[in-house]
């Protein structure tokens, strides 16, 4: 029978100590203490007779043979686009974003889907009952005879109940809220959450089972409990926007089987999620015509091209220190292209406020849209407006050059498509640029000549 001890190891320096403390004697750091499980089991008379036995020898790179990951889509196209291209049989996929944003909402109507392909899908939950989670199937209309509901938050019963049912989706909802019982420690602590995952992870590694776990997040926006929560799993996806907005975004930080720099776009109505196959022509639909501060940037999501609008208000300033506000972008960026703006241009904005806002909620660190962000606070500072027709593509440097950026004919198709007739794009990518009808092409190779492009119709 084995026996179970627990200890406590500091995450900081590594000690071990027999009782929880709030600061580590060792090194004097507060909360690092972990709890964690050691089992005795094996007699050390037989360790070397095991050893042997189980010993695995290196294998040539080469004489290694793989097959190709087994996927099946959700049917969601935007999603499969973030996963990497569908569900890869036995990934553990953790999926996090702010309260009410639209986590549960989106795991139930992909497990309808799955379900009308033949999939078996167990959801687990220990935050809401089963009465609850059919209230919410009830209002987006997801009627299914083979997704099975568990409240639950015990793990050895969830893995009981996983060895009866043999799922082929297992959705856990949340795991702060699972526990395991050997341990004293509270659901949602940082050696639960471990523990937990830990579980999981062998669970759908071992059984093939597609797993989907849900994570809370802390008011900074990560996740919360232990960073190696993110190491254990095999993608992990943070869900963007603002819960009052109806734009949804999906992105993926880590993906063990696909691409990061995905960009998947929701809008939430009555009716759940809602894809939005060409986020383009959403993002820019409500764009007002003849006001200044507004410009059209092409920015490269992955390998989807996106339109966005850049939005800047320049005003008088009434206190002593201006405002410098930013939404979508890091407020250090804004500050950047405002001192090249003012040492390259000779504009000065010191004694006015300036209020930046990319569109549609999106959160976006791409430097091609840098033109674009300089374009439209030189717009609103001079009251000129930016023609509707035209899209600025071009990252700036702090010499006020404009840099090249990567897949401009992409961008500049995606413009064309939407009745773009103007682009202003980096004069070193002109070169590498085919002529596209109806598009007119400036190639620039500063800040200055951009500008006097730009605000002459």
């Amino acid at each position: 029978m084995a026996k179970k001890k627990t200890k406590f190891i500091c995450q900081n320096c590594g000690t071990v100590q027999l009782k929880w403390m709030g600061r580590c004697p060792d090194c004097d750091e507060w909360n690092t203490l972990v709890e964690e499980l050691e089992e005795t089991t094996v007699d050390r008379r037989n360790v070397k007779f095991i050893d042997k036995i189980s010993a695995k020898k290196p294998i040539k790179i080469n004489e290694i043979e793989i097959g190709k990951e087994e996927r099946f889509k959700t049917g969601i196209e935007e999603f499969d686009r973030v996963l990497g291209g569908g569900i890869v049989k036995g990934s553990l996929v953790l999926i996090g974003g702010a309260p009410g944003i639209g986590k549960s909402t989106l795991l139930i109507q992909v497990a309808k889907i799955l379900d009308n392909i033949g999939k078996k899908v167990l959801y687990v939950s220990g935050e809401e009952s089963v009465a609850q989670i059919k209230l919410r199937s009830d209002r987006l209309d997801i009627k299914s005879e083979d997704i099975y509901l568990f409240g639950e938050n015990n793990l050895y019963n969830i893995e009981k109940i996983v060895e009866e049912l043999e799922p082929e989706i297992l959705i856990i909802d949340s795991i702060q809220t699972m526990y395991n019982p050997d341990l004293s420690s509270a659901p949602g602590s940082v050696s639960q959450v471990r523990d937990s995952t830990s579980s999981l992870m062998k669970i759908c590694k071992g059984r093939g089972i597609s797993t989907f776990i849900v994570g809370h997040v802390t008011k900074d926006g990560g996740l919360a409990g232990p960073r190696v929560l993110e190491h254990m799993v095999d993608t992990v996806i943070y869900f963007e926007g603002d819960r009052y907005n109806t734009y949804r975004m999906i992105r993926a930080v880590k993906n063990r089987f696909g691409s990061t720099n995905e960009l998947g776009l929701f809008e939430m109505n009555d009716k759940g999620l809602k894809e939005i196959l060409n986020p383009s022509s959403v993002l820019i639909s409500e764009r007002n015509k003849e006001v200044s501060g507004s410009c059209i940037s092409s920015i490269m999501e992955g390998t989807r091209p996106i339109l966005v609008e850049v939005q800047a208000l320049v005003s008088p300033s009434n206190v002593g220190i201006p405002r410098r506000t930013s939404l979508g972008i890091e407020s250090s960026r804004l500050s950047l292209l405002l001192a090249v703006l003012e040492k390259r241009i000779g504009i000065n904005a010191s004694s006015k406020d300036v209020y930046l806002n990319i569109v549609g909620g999106l959160r976006l660190s791409e430097p091609g849209m840098d033109l674009a962000i300089i374009s439209s606070i030189v717009s609103s500072h001079k009251n000129i407006s930016i023609s509707e027709k035209t899209v600025v593509i071009g990252e700036v440097g702090l010499t006020g050059e404009v840099r090249g950026v990567s897949f401009l004919e992409k961008r500049l198709l995606e413009a064309k498509k939407l009745g773009f007739e103007k682009a202003i794009i980096p004069k070193s990518n002109l070169k590498n640029v085919k002529e596209i009808d109806e598009l007119k092409i400036y190639g620039v190779d500063n800040v200055k000549n951009a500008l006097n492009i730009i605000l002459t119709d």
